[in-house]
């Protein structure tokens, strides 16, 4: 077999402009999080019930998306399909540079992120926050040596088995960030162990709709073309993720029905939730899973625009999605006596409200701009990209 030869991703006018432009996006997000720590979180729309806003929708997607563009990595070097291995090194680099923008915002949403090294070094294993800490760091360590061994020839006999070993670890990975809402019982619309395998199914998903917009991106602005097969090859699977996203949905809310203590939950969210409801259904349902469906099924050859349209609405599904669990599942009030009715001036068992503040929205889009800046920093430092397409 002919050897693959990788070459840096070359500059160009659009490259340069994006480039300005994230730095542009990266400023604003340095502004809100210097805002947020110099004035309190009493600026941001966060409260009481809502302890985790916008930001942790943004930081959680991209530690999924993370967790699922390594897929493409696995493909070759775990199950064998040869026709995905030059495209994993750039699937290894995006693994790593995307988990470095989501921790970035949930470090600068703390509050107090200059106590960071206090969790790093002391651990309540009975706390799933202090495994996450050993699996992310664990993460960006393993993949970094899955990207040495590939850039290595003396070294390539080391790829299968550091691969088998990342794609492990990014399953226990997806598992603990899932986990972190799988156990939170007191809130009625999370506490359930469904979510787990859900969140992988998530990052299968999110993780390959970020990549095919990347490569799109790049090929756009370096005069590059990936294969129109391989393409469509990535297209349908795109369509199988959702699908699985799809199903494990329905496994979330049907299991939620029949439980007593999150049926008033499922009540709320599928019914007469409001702005929750609406994008469930609108925005995470429809626009997120069965419309990109329906734009992939039975093409063999499906369009670049058709494939950069479905997964930007993966993607925007993917946030409505996360949305929908992360501040859906706080402001349901939760359930203090069960049995008995509460009533306070404090507001038990009412629904609390939440609106995000611009300096939250800045923050998370500010996260982006890291994974996506560090990404194109990569692509002209290390040769990530095959010489030849075809």
């Amino acid at each position: 077999m002919a050897r693959i030869t990788y070459v840096e991703c070359r500059g160009g006018p659009k490259f340069g402009a994006a480039f300005a432009g994230l730095l542009g996006l990266l400023a604003i997000g340095a502004g809100s999080a210097l805002y947020m720590e110099a004035n309190g979180h009493v600026v941001t729309g966060m409260n009481n019930s809502v302890v985790w806003g916008v930001p942790h929708v943004f930081a959680i997607f991209l530690i999924l998306a993370a967790s699922g563009v390594l897929n493409i990595a696995s493909l070759g070097s775990v199950f064998g399909e040869m026709r995905y291995k030059p495209k994993a090194r750039l699937s290894s680099v995006l693994a790593i540079t995307l988990l470095v923008g989501g921790l970035s915002v949930l470090v600068l949403d703390l509050g107090r992120p200059d106590r960071l090294t206090v969790a790093m070094t002391n651990y309540n294993f009975r706390s799933i926050f202090a495994w996450n800490v050993l699996l992310y760091s664990g993460f960006v360590a393993v993949v970094a040596a899955y990207l040495t061994v590939q850039m290595t020839r003396r070294w390539e006999k080391f790829v299968k088995p550091i691969g088998l070993a990342a794609f492990l670890w990014r399953l226990v990975l997806t598992t603990g960030t899932g986990s972190i809402f799988g156990f939170i019982v007191a809130r009625s619309g999370l506490g359930t162990a469904v979510l787990a395998p859900e969140f992988i199914a998530m990052s299968l998903a999110y993780g390959l709709a970020v990549f095919l917009l990347i490569r799109l991106a790049i090929d756009d602005a370096s005069d590059r073309r990936l294969s129109d097969a391989l393409l469509g090859r990535l297209g349908r699977l795109l369509m199988i993720f959702a699908g699985s996203v799809l199903y494990f949905t329905g496994v979330y809310h049907f299991t939620g029905i029949f439980s007593p203590e999150r049926v008033d939950f499922e009540a709320w969210i599928l019914t007469h939730g409001g702005l929750y409801t609406a994008a469930f259904w609108i925005g995470a349902i429809v626009l997120g899973l069965l419309v990109p469906m329906a734009m992939l099924y039975g093409r063999d050859d499906p369009s670049r625009g058709t494939i950069a349209g479905a997964s930007a609405l993966v993607v925007l599904g993917g946030f409505a999605q996360l949305w929908v669990i992360v501040i859906g599942g706080q402001v349901f009030p939760m359930r203090l006596f069960p049995g008995f009715e509460v009533s306070s001036s404090f507001g038990d068992g009412v629904v609390a409200t939440y609106v995000p503040s611009l300096p939250e929205i800045g923050l998370g889009l500010g996260g982006v701009a890291v994974a996506l800046l560090l990404t194109m920093i990569a692509l002209r430092l290390l040769r990530l990209l095959p010489h030849e397409e075809a």
